[in-house]
């Protein structure tokens, strides 16, 4: 893909193509891992759960208190990637993109050991614990793999590379998917193992990404070396001419000693960044919120609901899988063409009728032997949807919205709802389907259709486009101006301060 984009006229970008798959295998794919490795192997695992339970007290679980410590376990990854996001902004200003990837492997190390012992030292808690600690990783790489990609990124692969991470999110739920398989792990002797692989890709990382180059603008407009980030750029270019870019971080550089890097108490007070703010609150809640986490840690359940036989529905979960992963894949590919927002928009609609068709079906499943199976595609129809669109982008617009001052502490922000949001719906939906029955996935489809009106009003195109000229599409919303005029090379930038009336003025010769 990479050398199919003619990017470079002088070489191919084998050093920006292989730290992307490093990062996103050795991190991205853990993400997806963790949220499906609990699914399969469920009903091994509270069994496990009721059998520590009784050698300690002598009586078994009752079934309510069995739901709410299995929901407790499987909310407590999100929970953990709450925690993670709050740790983003400190961590890769003082440590870098990179150093801060480097060091969330410890993360995933040490909950693998906890989750992959549990059975053996007979603790469940062990596992609940592993839990949050792994979901303390999957926050932090969920939110620094897109930064460091995307920082690291020409402008026009900005959005094909920034796909890259949710790509391997898929293929990590895919792999666990696969792997929880009753002939394989999801059986009461291989669910520690399975636990217990996601060591793997952490210490692969470990050995091989300090080979790779730290983020030329971190290192730039961060550490001031402008020197190594030439060279690191060069690295990643494979050419010597990258002056235009150097140029373009100083530009960045030049706004930033003005503004001053922002802390997430600032960044809620700069009126420049009213709107950025507000749709990165939107478009996470509605990733999240939309519901399709509830599919991947209740996939069974919900094709067992929908009348797939119980046989065949870890068959089915993972055709799920599999068609997630093309589908992301294909997503890599149009989305420079296509845009962002137009796959929002599409991603958030085909999950609006999906939920809403989902409901009827489910409601009235009873009434013929087709209708099981029209449930059974309007959940694949729905992954489809949410692969091309919600699941990817929102990691790609995030980072071409706000510039190095604000970013890290706006991917803080953007985290800290993701897992919220996440964690809510991991919690809440074995009781919202209890409750509702299929009306539960009516809320979804709301939730869909709320997120894409606001994306349709207010998000704009962020294709192809610089990190300041971005600022510039929210500048009007915002009542603000940014004025970048460019002669030789001479830089005039113009903005509002925080307080939305005093201008900073500032010329770069």
């Amino acid at each position: 893909l990479l050398q199919k984009t003619h990017i470079s006229k002088d070489g191919s970008l084998l050093v920006l193509a292989l730290a992307t798959l490093v990062s996103a295998f050795g991190s991205s794919f853990q993400y997806g891992y963790n949220v499906a490795a609990i699914n399969s192997p469920s009903q091994f695992m509270q069994s496990f759960y009721n059998a520590t339970y009784f050698e300690r007290y002598n009586s078994y679980i009752d079934d309510s208190y069995l739901t709410l410590l299995w929901s407790i376990s499987v909310s407590m990854y999100p929970l953990g990637g709450f925690f993670g996001s709050l740790m983003v902004a400190p961590l890769v200003n003082k440590l870098g993109r990179k150093g801060t990837l480097l060091f969330n492997n410890i993360f995933s190390i040490v909950p693998a050991i906890l989750m992959g012992a549990s059975e053996s030292a007979k603790s469940s808690e062990m596992v609940i614990v592993g839990r949050v600690i792994i979901g303390v990783c999957a926050g932090l790489s969920s939110n620094v793999v897109p930064m460091y990609l995307g920082e690291m990124s020409p402008k026009n692969l900005r959005g094909a590379i920034g796909v890259v991470p949710q790509l391997f999110i898929t293929i990590g739920i895919l792999v666990a998917q696969i792997f929880g398989l009753r002939s394989i792990l999801g059986n009461a002797e291989g669910w520690p193992v399975m636990l217990a692989l996601t060591g793997i890709p952490a210490v692969i990382e470990l050995l091989v990404l300090p080979f790779f180059p730290e983020s030329p603008r971190y290192t730039l407009i961060q550490k001031g070396d402008t020197d190594k980030a030439r060279r690191d750029l060069q690295k990643l270019r494979n050419r010597e001419d990258v002056d235009e870019e150097i140029e373009e971080m100083h530009v960045e550089d030049q706004s930033e000693k003005a503004e001053g890097r922002l802390s997430v108490l600032t960044l809620f007070s700069f009126r420049s960044l009213r709107w950025q703010l507000i749709s990165v609150f939107i478009m996470n809640m509605g990733q999240q919120l939309s519901g399709v986490n509830a599919i991947y840690y209740y996939a069974d359940s919900i094709y067992l609901s929908a009348g797939v036989e119980e046989n065949n529905v870890q068959y089915v979960t993972i055709a799920t899988g599999s068609i997630n992963v093309i589908m992301t894949l294909i997503a890599v590919f149009i989305i420079e063409a296509s845009g962002r927002k137009l796959l929002l928009l599409i991603g958030f609609g085909i999950c609006c009728g999906a939920c809403t068709v989902l409901t009827i079906t489910l409601q009235f499943k009873e009434t013929a032997t087709w209708i099981p199976y029209l449930s059974a595609a309007c959940l694949i129809i729905y992954v489809i949807g949410h692969a091309i669109g919600p699941s990817p982008i929102p990691y790609v617009v995030t980072t071409e919205m706000f510039r190095q001052s604000s970013r890290p502490a706006a991917f803080m922000v953007a985290g800290s709802v993701h897992w919220l949001s996440n964690f809510t719906v991991g919690l809440i939906f074995p009781f919202l389907e209890k409750g509702l029955g299929p009306f539960s996935f009516i809320v979804f489809a709301a939730i869909c259709l709320a997120t894409l009106l606001y994306i349709l009003m207010i998000v704009p195109e962020t294709k192809n486009k610089t990190f300041l000229e971005v600022s510039q599409l929210f500048a009007k919303r915002n009542k603000t101006r940014i004025i970048m005029e460019m002669e030789s090379t001479s830089v005039k930038v113009t903005s509002d301060g925080p307080d939305g009336n005093n201008v900073l003025h500032m010329t770069t010769l």
